[in-house]
């Protein structure tokens, strides 16, 4: 059979650790032997983001604006320990934070569906959609380690020179600081692609922030959520027979629990994060979420959830067998794929990921699957893979729907 053709590239952003290692085995067996892959490829691992003094992130980011589509592998965001590890010339931002704010947009986040994998919380029974915000916030902040006793002002310098100040602290000791932002332009951006995504999956949609104790950052976010909706959306969402509410972040956890799923959850930024890893961890594993960001402009950026799997790479360095759950990943390319084969017209492009997506599903439901899903499966008897064997078991059920 011929590979399939692409016309435009993809920006693939190579990453860290094991999800590296997925990556190639990923590329070599489940996508290279069946497309004329075309990507425009950036090395985002630790070691080339500090050669390049992390240039190499935003020209990954800028190149997504160029050509519209990117898939990228987790990557390592360090810390003190990681400075030490690789040697770093500082201790670089997160290349997540750093591409989302040069996008902008939203990151959609939806669990993977497979038989004889069940949500823990079994009264789930259709996906919780995360729709995380993608700029500011803890990814974007400031911080001051306070070395003793003084005191911190909140200080913002209008263009024509005017201040407004804020005491923060009145420290009688050393302490921390820090500070965060957002724009409106960015939250208008956030509330729109989220209304407009519940339209387009005809799902309710949730907004829960912790406004009554943030009585403006927090609140600010409210306000431009109702007044979008009001303005722009409450009549398609009623006509969609839809609704869309607004709760506090602690009452959205508690009626989550209760809830049947079906619809969409948006959060800022970090609690988009940690809510993401919650759904899809009691929905299975970190390793079956898909993750994309969708930017007001029509920029796509597809990668999993999840993180380097660190502690899979060192036994993988050790020469030690590991069982890395690499669904997250291929779905990454799939997206990535897809929406490349959407934008050029390419239908066999789309086909083959909807094939490949389909593979993984029909892998893992006849009992082959990763070590981390064979300690939560309902099916009796799963057979446990290691990290290559269940890509090839993949592209054997690839390869057995015609491809």
């Amino acid at each position: 059979m011929d590979k399939i053709k692409m016309t435009t590239p993809l920006v693939e952003m190579d990453g860290d650790e094991m999800t590296r290692i997925l990556w190639k085995m990923i590329k070599d067996e489940l996508l290279e032997p069946f497309i004329d892959l075309k990507t425009e490829y950036y090395d985002l691992g630790l070691e080339h983001r500090n050669e390049t003094n992390d240039q190499v992130t935003v020209d990954s980011a800028n190149a997504t604006k160029k050509y519209g589509v990117a898939v990228k592998c987790a990557t390592i965001t360090p810390n003190a320990a990681r400075m030490d590890e690789y040697h770093l010339k500082e201790m670089w931002k997160s290349p997540n934070g750093t591409i989302r704010a040069i996008l902008d947009g939203t990151v959609f986040r939806t669990p993977i569906k497979v038989k004889g994998i069940e949500p823990c919380v079994k009264n789930w029974k259709e996906p919780i959609t995360i729709a995380r915000h993608a700029y500011g916030d803890v990814y974007k902040n400031v911080e001051i380690k306070v070395p003793g006793a003084g005191k911190a002002e909140l200080v913002f310098t209008a263009a024509d020179g005017t201040q407004t100040k804020e005491t923060i602290f009145d420290f009688a000791g050393p302490g921390i600081i820090q500070g965060q932002h957002n724009t409106v332009q960015s939250i208008e951006s956030f509330a729109r692609s989220c209304f407009t995504y519940a339209l387009d999956l005809k799902q309710e949609l949730w907004f829960a922030t912790k406004d009554t104790i943030s009585k403006k950052y927090d609140h600010t976010f409210k306000d431009i959520f109702q007044e979008i909706y009001d303005a722009e959306f409450k009549e398609k969402f009623e006509a969609a027979g839809i609704t869309y509410f607004y709760t506090l972040i602690d009452d959205a956890v508690a009626r989550v629990m209760k809830s049947k799923g079906g619809f969409i959850w948006a959060c800022k930024n970090y609690d988009g994060d940690v809510m993401s890893d919650m759904i899809s961890s009691a929905c299975g594993s970190l390793a079956m979420m898909t993750s994309v960001l969708v930017s007001p402009q029509g920029y796509y950026e597809y990668e999993a959830a999840h993180g380097t799997v660190q502690r899979h790479y060192y036994k993988h360095q050790n020469g030690e067998e590991t069982s890395t759950n690499s669904v997250a990943t291929i779905f990454a390319w799939t997206g990535a794929l897809r929406k490349r084969g959407e934008l050029d017209g390419l239908s066999d492009l789309v086909r083959f990921a909807d094939c490949l997506e389909q593979a993984c599903i029909a892998t893992i439901e006849s009992g082959r699957m990763t070590k981390d899903l064979a300690l939560i499966t309902e099916l009796a008897d799963p057979l446990v893979l290691n990290s290559e064997q269940f890509i090839q078991a993949v592209r054997g059920e690839l390869e057995r729907s015609g491809f």
